[in-house]
């Protein structure tokens, strides 16, 4: 059987060499790793881009419903779509929702439309693990558990799942749907950069005392499991939860990276009711939630229908994290 999986993971990376892809927001932190290895892979790769900075990159601005994608779908096999509107500090649009629906889902399907128009095979979305919720209880979220996403940019994210669907069905171009939950790497921004700099800081963290399990996923992982979705026939019209092979609880993720950068973690054991209760206060319950509580995601779907296994494994890819960003400062 591990062999069976070995062969086709083979056969179908092999067949990047036949492949054009068109991958948007393709100088992001996930995008710029995609584009590296599609291109060492031998795949003719089109880097679509809002501001371009690289010859091989192309410059469409500002996504819209009316951005005009026709030059660079030209002979175009797949579509890798990382490209949306993300969480923004401080955001000062007035209507936030709207925001993230002119960008991820019309701009998207607009995206998808002209795809299908232009012969493309398949479309492989990058959506978030926000769709299925901030957190999990007794169960890892599956493919199988209900939508509740938590943020307006989590419900833009589904809605563009659900009409990439039905476009899907109507059109006959292939869709794969990908939900990971954090990506981490040694130039991931947002929490996962604040977590490393604290790191590296030696600065005491209260989080001795929480017990919980989170899901992530290496970069590297995660630019495997798209390259196999590629490719992969069993992935064609699927939704996959792709994630570490090993979940990490706050602490463990802590000392891991601690020891990337060969800097002892420094914990104190702070009861966490009386963490809860510090955030509450201080009106941070988001964050409280994404050091102290758990997000797990049961991964068994790309396991049995593609025979993924993730490459790195988690206390490598955090070390290897820490490493680099020790390393490049």
């Amino acid at each position: 059987m591990q062999t069976d999986a070995v062969s086709r993971q083979v056969s179908e990376r092999n067949q990047l060499r036949t492949t054009k892809f068109l991958v948007t927001g393709a100088n992001g932190f996930v995008g710029r790793a995609l584009c590296k290895a599609l291109r060492q892979g031998g795949a003719d790769t089109v880097a679509a881009v809002r501001v371009r900075r690289q010859p091989d990159e192309v410059a469409l601005g500002d996504l819209s419903a009316a951005t005009d994608w026709r030059q660079a779908l030209a002979q175009v096999d797949v579509v890798v779509h990382l490209a949306a509107r993300v969480h923004v500090m401080n955001d000062t649009v007035s209507d936030r929702l709207a925001a993230f629906r002119s960008v991820n889902v019309d701009a998207t399907l607009n995206l998808a439309r002209q795809a299908a128009q232009c012969g493309v095979r398949r479309f492989v979305f990058i959506s978030s693990i926000g769709v299925n919720g901030a957190a999990t209880t007794a169960a890892p979220f599956s493919e199988l558990s209900a939508p509740r996403p938590h943020s307006d940019y989590a419900l833009s994210k589904l809605e563009a799942e659900e009409g990439l669907r039905k476009l899907c069905a109507e059109t006959g171009m292939e869709f794969v749907i990908i939900r990971p939950p954090l990506v981490y790497g040694a130039d991931a921004p947002g929490n996962f950069h604040s977590l490393l700099k604290l790191v590296r800081r030696r600065l005491p963290m209260p989080l001795g005392s929480v017990r919980n399990q989170r899901s992530m996923v290496a970069l590297d992982n995660l630019v495997d499991f798209v390259i196999v979705c590629s490719a992969a026939p069993a992935a064609a019209n699927e939704l996959f939860l792709v994630a570490d092979q090993t979940d990490v609880s706050t602490p463990e993720l802590i000392r891991l990276l601690g020891q990337g950068m060969d800097r002892p973690a420094r914990m104190l054991p702070v009861p966490v009711a009386l963490l809860a209760a510090g955030a509450r206060m201080a009106g941070k319950g988001n964050a409280f939630q994404q050091l102290c509580g758990s997000l797990r995601l049961d991964t068994g779907k790309a396991r049995q229908l593609l025979g993924w296994r993730a490459p790195v494994h988690a206390h490598e890819g955090l070390r290897k994290a820490a490493a680099g960003f020790l390393k490049d400062k």
